[in-house]
């Protein structure tokens, strides 16, 4: 038997018609709503109209699942993808993410059937970003290598001019090529609109959003997904999107990998459970509009730039999809965390939510881990982070709170690099207090802070904006050199007052 719902979406902006959304979906593949969150140690504000409307939304449930999605009954060829004639009139469209021959079990594909096929556009043309700060190829003409510590401060983000998801995004650093399909990019974002007749499509690689500041709702052609701070969205490679800001003014961070996809990390003895579940990933229903668009835009990043082409119609008339290629959100906060119980403070990679896999076993072109609320109960140990050189570079972001490792300077919104082989590790104030603490053997909880960590095997290059950027804390170093030496001699003298020679 299958479950049905209807409802009806708000009027289209540029025609003014109501359209219809249904829904139907299977037992076998429930659809959630996004209620029952475990509750976060300091969860965004949210009005009693932003739940009621986040309520509305219907997701399937499962990370790697084969789903089938109608808006309309009836919609889906039943035994077969692409008919003669596609059920209600529909156009039969393969969205490949992998190629054809991958291996079944990482292959990757969904069906859409939609009104009209997206292939009905005009040419495209370049589209010269707003500030030219988009990058898809690093080397010493677009970026500069540094392996200095770097921290910014959250960005502002403007009143004015007008700034959509597309033209507030800028790179920060990555490494590789996008044409040659090996790399990573990681951005930052600060908008102030929604996007109004147009949608943005990423030939480049997969989008890992994550935001800070105000929910981003965006739409897809698989359907419609809510973002919320303290949750992140994947969009695969490919897929058609645009993004309103309900909240306003929004920023905050987003990955990009170039030629593989995410997927959940091995657990090893770990066992069976534990981490990001794939049942708390939740992708959209099929949602769709029929509405005459003259003029609507597709902006299509290739190569790190940006291409438009018009078309008469919203991209987002799929009527019914099946497949296992298709976005999906996770609230952080369903994360389970394993921590030390004894002694010592445990590797960041025990706090992996999603992994972008190299060829080479254990070693990630890009892995997104989180430092969430949790109890520390380590015995004799220094409980924050340690110090640390590292053969992977380490981007990190602050959702919310104050990091563990950082008494002060690291701001929700803003970010810090460490490449390769680069010391960093607590500063002054933190490692002071830590070892001072007179209950440091006490249990304790982390509460009211989310960080998270992009890590690479592939060593940055930082773009020079960055680097020369207002927001840029030249005094970052500063939180370093006051760590002391308390070094004493088996004598008990201390470095600053050598023993005695016998």
């Amino acid at each position: 038997m299958y479950v049905l719902q209807y409802r009806k979406e708000a009027a289209a902006a540029a025609g003014g018609l109501a359209v219809a959304a249904w829904q139907l979906q299977q037992p076998a593949q429930t659809a959630v709503s996004r209620t029952g969150a475990l509750p976060r140690s300091s969860p965004p504000p949210q009005s009693a109209m932003a739940a009621q409307e986040e309520e509305q939304l219907r997701y399937l449930s499962g990370l790697g699942n084969t789903f089938s999605s109608e808006a309309v009954p009836g919609s889906l060829p039943v035994g077969q993808n692409s008919p003669l004639v596609c059920p209600r009139g529909l156009y039969a469209e393969q969205l490949s993410g992998t190629s054809f021959t991958t291996p079944r079990a990482q292959n990757l594909r969904t069906w859409l059937y939609r009104i009209k096929p997206s292939v009905t556009h005009e040419p495209f043309h370049p589209r010269p970003t707003a500030h030219g700060r988009l990058v898809g190829e690093f080397d010493r003409s677009t970026a500069a290598a540094t392996p200095t510590q770097l921290r910014w401060r959250p960005p502002e983000v403007p009143l004015d001019p007008p700034l959509d998801f597309i033209d507030g995004l800028y790179t920060v650093c990555g490494a590789g090529s996008s044409f040659l399909r090996h790399g990573y990019a990681i951005h930052m974002y600060a908008a102030n609109k929604s996007m109004d007749g147009c949608a943005f499509c990423n030939a480049d690689g997969d989008f890992l959003i994550v935001p800070q500041q105000g929910r981003l709702l965006i739409t897809t052609e698989c359907g419609k997904v809510l973002v919320s701070p303290g949750e992140i969205v994947v969009i695969p490679q490919g897929f058609r999107f645009a993004i309103d800001l309900p909240d306003g003014p929004s920023r905050g961070y987003a990955s990009e990998i170039f030629g593989t996809h995410f997927q959940l990390p091995d657990l090893g003895p770990i066992g069976a459970n534990g981490l990001a579940s794939p049942r708390d990933f939740l992708s959209p229903t099929a949602w769709f509009e029929q509405v005459h668009r003259p003029g609507y835009t597709i902006v299509h990043k290739y190569g790190g730039e940006l291409f438009t082409a018009t078309q008469d119609f919203s991209p987002f008339n799929v009527v019914a999809w099946h497949g296992n290629y298709v976005p999906y959100k996770y609230d952080l906060s369903r994360f389970c965390p394993f921590n030390t119980v004894l002694f010592d403070h445990g590797d960041p990679s025990v706090n992996t939510v999603l992994t972008a896999p190299t060829d080479k076993p254990g070693v990630a072109l890009l892995d997104f881990v989180i430092f969430p609320p949790r109890w520390l109960v380590a015995e004799n140990t220094f409980r924050p982070p340690y110090y640390h050189r590292n053969c992977m570079s380490e981007f990190m972001g602050l959702i919310y709170g104050i990091y563990e490792a950082k008494a002060d300077g690291f701001l929700p919104g803003g970010a810090s690099l460490h490449s390769c082989m680069t010391p960093h590790g607590p500063d002054t104030k933190t490692y002071e207090a830590t070892i001072s603490r007179a209950d440091a053997n006490e249990p304790f909880r982390l509460s009211g802070t989310l960080a998270f960590m992009f890590e690479s095997s592939l060593i940055p290059r930082v773009c020079r904006w960055a680097l020369d950027s207002p927001y840029r804390d030249l005094d970052y170093y500063q939180c370093w050199i006051g760590l002391k030496s308390h070094f004493s001699h088996d004598s008990g003298a201390t470095a600053s007052e050598p023993a005695a020679s016998p």
